[in-house]
């Protein structure tokens, strides 16, 4: 038993289930080999019309309508077949981050920071406010940096690195740069103030806003605030970082932000929210805008992943049962208090019922290498390592394992109870008939030519295999031809399997001139064949 228990154990605690990124319909335009090939990946766009993906070779591809080069593929053609995105060969994506041009903010697994699209507000941190067509390697002020998180708003660039700095550029008409002016910022510019002397563990952009949560736990915000999306007890906008002193005593480990609404996670679990609410994204059971931070009462479970994302107005929770959480704007609905759904991930929130569907984070899909529990006793089928029971079959040893045997068969329940033999001897079946149905009980199927599927039909007839019988007699349907017609036939009839047996009849009919003259036919059982004459001459066979 230990064996096989072992076995599945370790099966179950290495399965991780493997995102589908085919929930989101942009995907509907890759094939099926392409979307196995894919490991990141990240919708986005207004209408959710853009894709950017990594395959298991880092190779980057990218699709969809390329509004103002957001593709970067050099041009603004809309592609609906995935192109590579050879500019940034051989860079390994670390994270990934769009505004509502849309621009792209990317940074690589060295620390580099690469911006491509929409530039109308210098959100591009190049200079400039020319929409950059290919992927622009951001150095200035950075040059030295390495960035490990990054986050953008609507027209806004936020990134934070791995000393605890924040940088940002772009759009800054209600302060969402935090340098304490209104004027657009066409560079990266570290963010200080009240930040200059902390270190900044975590960050996150609402449309117009910015929040940074620093090591301490404490949540500093800035930007617009006309939704009350900061959290500070008023609507006034706040052009440099500072402080959400309502939070005074709770620590914060992750901060998320909707379109005009803001969502922190504690390191108790618990989940605080403000800002807009008309579509009831704060989770408080009313439409009410919150200036303060609110508690969401989501579940008695701690949470340990919250969602959102500054293109819609949804938002999500994973508890640590693994139950995940909607409310929001969903589907057009107004979800008021958080809904408990059918889904393993918050990543599917967004792809199914979120406006536009887009990815609030990059996607990470692990490689699915793992042994599922049916593959790992697949392969200890015939193993002699592993098995405490070998059949002796025509002269050859079939090896297998007591406890799997009584699990899967009722005839082995029995016949094995009280058996202490190691080997059991077996004549009344061929070595290849009964090794595949040993095989059939540890993997659910057979392979098998149709006359040696009939040997087994016969076993699963003895056996009461009723599931493995079906099995047989879809073998044999596949297989049937004009030569093995008759002894098909016959064994259709000696098992009594009167689905198989009508098929096999029908077969013989419709062939009928080439199959009389096989040698089939000329050795079948007399009364076999008066059963088939007769049979054949009701369905009017022999009119001419």
């Amino acid at each position: 038993i230990s064996v096989v228990l072992r076995l599945y154990l370790q099966a179950t605690l290495s399965s991780l289930k493997m995102l589908d990124v085919g929930k989101w319909p942009i995907f509907s335009l890759c094939s099926e080999e392409e979307l196995q090939l894919i490991r990141q990946a990240c919708v986005f766009g207004s209408a959710g019309n853009e894709v950017l993906y990594t395959t298991v070779n880092d190779e980057i591809f990218v699709l969809g309508t390329n509004c103002c080069g957001c593709l970067g593929l050099g041009d603004v053609q809309s592609t609906i077949e995935p192109r590579r995105l050879d500019s940034l060969s051989g860079k390994k994506i670390a994270c990934l981050s769009y505004g509502s041009g849309p621009h792209i903010v990317l940074a690589t697994t060295e620390g580099e920071v690469f911006t491509w699209g929409h530039n109308a507000y210098s959100q591009l941190g190049n200079g400039t406010t020319n929409h950059g067509l290919v992927p622009c390697h951001i150095s200035t002020n950075l040059s030295n940096k390495q960035v490990t998180e990054v986050a953008c708003g609507s027209y806004h660039s936020l990134v934070l690195t791995s000393d605890g700095e924040v940088f940002a550029w772009g759009y800054n008409n209600s302060g969402q740069v935090g340098s304490g002016s209104t004027v657009n910022q066409p560079i990266p510019r570290r963010v200080t103030g009240c930040l200059q002397n902390k270190v900044v563990v975590t960050i996150a952009c609402g449309q117009m806003c910015c929040m940074a949560v620093v090591d301490s736990g404490e949540v500093y915000v800035w930007g617009y605030n006309g939704n009350g999306q900061l959290g500070l007890g008023n609507s006034g906008n706040q052009p440099t970082p500072c402080r959400v002193a309502a939070l005074q005593g709770i620590r914060v480990q992750r901060v998320a932000c909707g379109y005009a609404h803001t969502l922190v996670l504690t390191d108790e679990g618990q989940v605080y929210a403000w800002g807009a609410n008309s579509y009831g994204q704060l989770g408080t059971g009313n439409k009410s805008n919150q200036s303060y931070p609110t508690p969401v009462t989501v579940e008695k479970d701690r949470i340990i992943e919250i969602a959102a994302c500054h293109s819609t107005h949804t938002s999500a929770a994973k508890t640590q049962g693994g139950h995940v959480y909607m409310w929001g704007q969903c589907r057009g609905q107004s979800v008021i208090l958080p809904h408990l759904t059918h889904f393993s991930c918050t990543d599917d929130v967004f792809a199914c019922f979120a406006t536009p569907a887009v990815t609030w984070r990059l996607l990470s899909v692990e490689p699915d290498d793992h042994l599922t529990v049916a593959e790992s006793l697949k392969r200890e089928f015939d193993n002699p390592d592993t098995a405490d029971l070998k059949f002796l079959v025509d002269g050859k040893y079939i090896y297998a394992h007591k406890v799997l045997l009584k699990i899967r068969c009722e005839h082995f329940r029995s016949s094995l109870e009280d058996n202490e033999d190691d080997i059991v001897e077996m004549s009344e079946f061929s070595y290849p008939v009964y090794r595949a149905f040993l095989e059939y009980l540890y993997t659910d199927s057979i392979s098998l030519s149709p006359e040696e599927a009939v040997g087994l039909l016969d076993l699963a007839t003895f056996y009461r295999e009723n599931r493995l019988k079906k099995l047989c007699q879809q073998t044999i349907k596949q297989g049937i031809c004009e030569e093995n017609a008759i002894a098909l036939l016959s064994a259709a009839v000696k098992y009594d399997a009167q689905d198989l047996e009508e098929f096999c009849f029908r077969f013989c009919i419709n062939h009928l001139t080439v199959v009389t003259q096989t040698s089939g036919f000329a050795e079948m059982d007399h009364d076999l064949l008066k059963n088939f004459i007769s049979k054949a001459s009701r369905v009017g066979a022999f009119k001419n």
